[in-house]
């Protein structure tokens, strides 16, 4: 089965979400933001965003299931059609006129990556991915080749609401420091998944993420040859929100550097 239609839809859908975060970039006051919870914020930009991609999902496939971040209930499905979407990853980046800041549509099919399509919203690239191939602006992309821990550029997001693996965190993030290039911190996942995917970052690690943002970037690291796991060994990614995402290359060894803060990750019980 090929999901042509729906990367299609996918797409549009971003589009439509991109453009309307776009013209209200630099308008937010900081009345305009409410508190979900500690340091996570929403507005009115990200509510009228992800309208539009549900009013877009819903025309195309009215009968498949969807999980949302704004005033959404439920769970990741291990069975059936479900769409995963983060109408503006970033909100903080958004309301400070920082880039990144994205929108995040993915499809999970009987609980495995079929679509992702990450738009970053502050250059206006899009990351698109079905059918095993990675395109960036329709150009296509592959993972990258790096081998070595060395001559890795890693990316993380660092915690900023759940602090109760602070310390294995901050443990890993010593032990990546010492032994690759560099790290970069963005604030937005689904786009540092996307910049693993298309190669210009060889690893990604973070905890404490929600399902919407991730299954879109677990779609594009898989299309384009990489490898996307949990931080407790065995779980979904997606649903547990604990990910290591690398090239392949550099997975084992990822995974070693992490291993405090997947062990604080299993701790709490995360």
């Amino acid at each position: 089965m090929t999901y042509a239609a729906e990367q299609r839809v996918a797409e549009e859908a971003a589009r439509a979400a991109a453009a309307f975060i776009a013209a209200h970039a630099g308008r937010l006051a900081p009345s305009d933001l409410r508190a979900k919870a500690e340091h996570d914020y929403v507005s009115y930009v990200d509510e009228g965003a992800q309208a539009i991609l549900l009013e877009h999902l819903a025309r195309a496939f009215p009968s498949d299931a969807v999980l949302a971040e704004e005033g959404a209930a439920g769970e990741v499905a291990s069975a059936g059609r479900q769409w995963i979407v983060d109408p503006l990853d970033g909100t903080t980046n958004f309301a400070h006129g920082v880039p990144p800041y994205a929108v995040s549509v993915g499809l999970r099919v009987d609980g495995r990556a079929a679509v992702g399509v990450v738009l970053d919203v502050s250059s206006g690239t899009l990351f698109s991915a079905a059918d095993g191939a990675l395109a960036v602006d329709g150009v296509p992309a592959r993972v990258s080749e790096t081998a070595a821990l060395d001559d890795a550029l890693v990316a993380t997001g660092v915690p900023f609401r759940d602090y109760r693996w602070a310390e294995g965190y901050l443990a890993t993030f010593e032990r990546v420091m010492r032994r690759t290039r560099g790290i970069r911190r963005h604030g937005a996942a689904s786009v540092d998944l996307a910049w693993t995917a298309a190669g210009r970052f060889d690893a990604f690690f973070e905890a404490g993420l929600a399902p919407w943002d991730v299954a879109a970037g677990v779609a594009l690291i898989e299309a384009a040859g990489g490898r996307v796991t949990a931080l407790v060994a065995g779980a979904d990614p997606v649903a547990s929100g604990g990910v290591i995402a690398t090239n392949g290359a550099l997975h084992g060894a990822m995974e070693a550097l992490c291993e405090p803060l997947a062990e604080a990750y299993r701790r709490v019980g995360a």
